[in-house]
Parts: structure tokens; C-alpha cells; sequence
């Protein structure tokens, strides 16, 4: 085992690199033995927060502050402006003027340079790609047969370097692994990384994206899974498109969605497999003992509940309430954690416990450190849907007229959420009131009967981001074609 080195602050491990593991789209109440047996594992070696939510229900702006403990009123990167601006202090920033050495592996097109998400890191790698590129064959790969491939080859193949192109395809549509989305590559090349590397700390970051939309595990995975007398053929042919299901473009029975929720549940189990092969590879270059290993999810998933598919326009716990496992240092023994905790606690929480002093990220967020007795325990969490993803007038350009539901999803929404109530509340006047220990489903609106709890918890959450300075971003960002192209194809436009 390597020393550490000296910090300015005082360390309260004796470990030395930081590893962050995000588990895109994996929502809480699906994780356990049966799914995530290698999480189950470092959960038993390490701590468990069994309730620890997201900031926000998307990507982009979970990432964002679970990168800077900030809330996306304040970093700004939402719906209503998809980039992360300069001004945001981000954790890669701090852990690399602190002298570590700073790497990411994203297969989620939102956490790449072209979102401002690259600030800090000494590389930032798109995960999907055979060979790094700017320019995205992700169009050959969504072609539904072999005429669309052709035709997206022949639009695309000279965008850049044709000879990186073609070997991207030639990847993408004979080589890559089936089932996989980019996460046995990026293990493949953390492995190497690994080996290669020098002697200096490392904090290392990797998205892994199977969960998501579209749920397409290998066979062997989803047959695990799957209620029984389903057959692989028959689920994998289910329409999934969340945005079209959410506008009553089409519908799904309830077996349909037992037969999505089996694959959601088999990418969840192929994704484990996948950390199984991180830790392994931390293990063999001798790295495991001397590494803080963070897993969690961005934001959760729904699939069905609540009359949603997808993560979209709410903010159910489905959507906020996700893993978080933390093994190394002081986190260690099996412990499992009931308070509340935030995924914007990340920052202060690898900061405290490598000993690394950065006050500008720790004191332009909100974050609380985890580490044992480090800080007064939180008893509320907020959450906040800042602007609808895609926006309505982006879904009456693909849908045309919309139902009167979707057209209620155009309004901001924000949330508390004590141990056992919430209050949801929109821009509009919306707002619900769930006493979570009599429902724990969110099923039943008691903000009618409950008038005294409702006011209080209103104030409350009026308090909290009134007291927050609001980023001053508005408008969508310009993306590439190719971009637009792949996040499309994951359900965001």
C-alpha cells in the first residue's frame, strides 16, 4: 500500500485516490443482492445511505451538481440551459489543483466537453467511441435497417478523419459486445489505464449508461429477469420511447411493462458485472486498498409508476431516491446509513475525507460531508425540476397537438423531503402533500386534508431557494448534429 501524500488539509483516511462510479439511471428500490450482487458486496465492506437523493431527476443537471454541491437554479445547467458554465467551481477542478492526476470515462452524451463538463480533467473520454473523435457515428448505429446504416455511413463518414470513422463503425456494428452500451469497453480501458499509469493520486470518474433507455441487455441477462413465459424476442420488441408514451403517442399494458421492467432490471445486473470488473482491476494493479470507490446513481427511472416511462416533468422518489455506496477510509464494516443524504454531498464528503482544502467549491455549495461524524445530519432534502427536458414547444414540433397533461408538465417544480413527508410545489400553483409512512408510494395527494403540514412545508421550501443566488443562464445550448442525433435516440428530444 503507497503512503499518501501530504495535503493541506488533514486527511481522515489513509487512502490516497478517489474512484466515483455513476450507475446512470439506477433508481434505489431496484439495486440489491438479486441485481447488484458486486454492489451488494463493497456495500457489505464499505456503507450504504440507504436514502440519498438526487438534486434532480435528468443527467445533466444531477451530474452538475452532484460535480459542484450546488442546486440547478444555481449551476444553471437544466433544461433551459444545457451547459455548465465557467463559473462553476467543479470537483475534477479541485481534485486536480490538488495534484492529482484526473480522468473520465462518460458513455452519457450530456457529461462530455461539448456540455462544459470536461473542466478539470486531464482527459474526459467518450465512452461509446472505439477511438476518440469529435465527430459521432452514433447515426449508424440507431439506422433501423441496412438502408438507413448505408445512407447514415455515407452522410457522416468523412465528418473529420474517415479512416477514425470507419473504424468507429466498423466497431459499433460488428465487433462491440451485444448488449453493451460502452460499459465493458470503458472498464477494458480503465484496466489499461491502470497499468500504465504513473505514481501520481488519481480521482477517476466513469458513467456507465445501460439502465437507460433503451433497456437492450444481452439474452443471457435479460432471461434471468424476465416474469415467467416471456420471451426475450417478445420484450425486446416493445416500442421504447418514453417521450412518445408520456404524449399518449402510443400505449404499453401492464404486462408490457413487467416485460421492460425485467430488461431495466438485467441492465441493471450486466452493469454490475461490469463494477465487478472495475474493482477487479483496481484489485490487480494494487490500487483497491488505497482507493475511496463511490457508486451511486444519477437520478432513477420510471417505468410505469405513476403513469410515466422515463425520467421526465416530476419529482416522484422513483426518480430522485438512488443508490449510494461508499467503501474505503472511514467508510468501512457494512454499515447502512438511514439519514437523509444528497448526492450534492459528494464533494464536500471526498474533500473531507482526502483532507483536500478547496473553499470555493466547498463554500459556493450545499453539500454536507458523510464522513462519521463530520457534520450535523440533514432532516429535509430539496430537489428541483427547473425546466421541462425537452421543452413543450420541442414536443408539439414532433407530436403536434398535446394532451392536456403534457401541456401542464411546462412549469418548474421543487421539492422537500423530510424522513416521512414531501411537498411537491410548480411555478403554477401545482402542488402535492404525501405523508410518506402512511403512503410510501406517493400515491395519495393528502395536501386537501392536511393544510397545517402543507403550509409549513411550503414555507419551508419558499425559505430554502428564495435564500439560493440563481445562475443567470437562459436559452438551449447549440449542439452538434450527431449529439442531438444520440440524445434523441436515449429519449431526452
Amino acid at each position: 500500500m503507497r503512503e499518501s501524500n501530504e495535503r493541506d488539509g488533514e486527511s481522515h483516511t489513509n487512502v490516497r485516490n478517489v474512484v466515483l462510479v455513476v450507475f446512470d439511471t439506477a433508481r434505489a428500490e431496484s439495486a440489491g443482492p438479486e441485481t447488484t450482487p458486486a454492489l451488494s458486496s463493497l456495500a457489505a465492506e464499505g456503507t450504504t445511505f440507504e436514502n440519498a437523493f438526487a438534486a434532480a431527476p435528468w443527467t445533466l443537471p444531477s451530474h452538475a451538481s452532484m460535480f459542484t454541491g450546488r442546486y440547478p437554479s444555481e449551476h444553471g445547467a437544466h433544461g433551459g440551459h444545457t451547459y455548465l458554465d465557467g463559473d462553476n467551481r467543479t470537483l475534477a477542478e479541485a481534485f486536480s489543483d490538488a495534484g492529482y492526476e484526473t480522468v473520465g470515462v462518460s458513455n452519457n452524451t450530456w457529461i462530455t466537453e461539448e456540455f462544459g463538463f470536461d473542466r478539470g480533467f486531464d482527459e474526459l473520454r467518450k465512452g461509446w467511441q472505439y477511438i476518440q473523435s469529435d465527430a459521432d457515428m452514433g447515426a449508424v448505429v440507431r439506422g433501423e435497417d441496412v438502408r438507413e446504416k448505408l445512407q447514415a455511413t455515407r452522410d457522416r463518414l468523412f465528418e473529420g478523419n474517415p479512416l477514425v470513422n470507419a473504424a468507429n463503425i466498423l466497431y459499433s456494428e460488428v465487433l462491440q459486445p451485444a448488449g453493451d452500451d460502452g460499459a465493458a469497453r470503458s472498464v477494458d480501458w480503465i484496466d489499461g489505464w491502470l497499468a500504465d499509469r504513473g505514481d501520481d493520486p488519481f480521482f477517476l470518474f466513469c458513467n456507465l449508461i445501460e439502465p437507460h433507455v433503451e433497456y437492450d441487455p444481452p439474452r443471457e441477462y435479460a432471461e434471468r429477469f424476465l416474469p415467467e413465459g416471456a420471451s426475450y424476442e417478445e420484450a425486446t420488441a416493445i416500442r421504447q420511447d418514453p417521450r412518445a408514451y408520456d404524449c399518449e403517442d402510443y400505449e404499453l399494458t401492464e404486462r408490457e411493462f413487467s416485460l421492460l421492467r425485467g430488461l431495466y432490471r438485467a441492465e441493471l445486473a450486466y452493469t454490475d458485472d461490469q463494477l465487478a470488473r472495475l474493482r477487479e482491476a483496481l484489485e490487480s494493479a494494487g490500487e483497491l486498498e488505497d482507493t475511496l470507490l463511490v457508486v451511486c446513481g444519477d437520478h432513477g427511472e420510471h417505468v410505469g409508476e405513476h403513469g410515466f416511462f422515463g425520467h421526465q416533468y416530476n419529482l416522484y422518489d422513483t426518480l430522485l431516491n438512488v443508490p449510494l455506496v461508499i467503501r474505503g477510509g472511514p467508510f468501512t464494516d457494512g454499515g447502512r446509513r438511514r439519514e437523509l443524504a444528497q448526492l450534492l454531498d459528494v464533494p464536500a464528503t471526498l474533500l473531507d475525507t482526502l483532507g483536500i482544502d478547496d473553499p470555493e467549491l466547498l463554500e459556493g455549495g450545499h453539500g454536507r460531508s458523510l464522513r462519521p461524524g463530520a457534520s450535523e445530519r440533514r432532516d429535509a432534502v430539496f430537489a428541483e425540476y427547473a425546466a421541462p427536458q425537452p421543452s413543450i414547444d420541442r414536443l408539439e414540433d414532433r407530436f403536434g397537438e398535446l394532451p392536456d397533461r403534457v401541456r401542464a408538465f411546462d412549469r418548474r417544480l421543487r421539492a422537500i423531503r423530510t424522513r416521512g413527508e414531501k411537498y411537491v410545489r410548480g411555478d403554477d400553483g401545482f402542488e402535492r402533500y404525501h405523508d410518506l409512512e402512511a403512503n410510501p408510494g406517493e400515491r395519495t395527494d393528502r395536501s386537501v386534508d392536511r393544510p397545517d403540514r402543507v403550509r409549513e412545508l411550503r414555507r419551508r421550501l419558499e425559505e430554502w431557494f428564495d435564500g439560493l443566488e440563481e445562475a443567470d443562464a437562459g436559452g438551449e445550448v447549440a449542439m452538434q448534429a450527431g449529439t442531438e442525433e444520440r440524445l434523441a435516440d436515449l429519449g431526452y428530444l
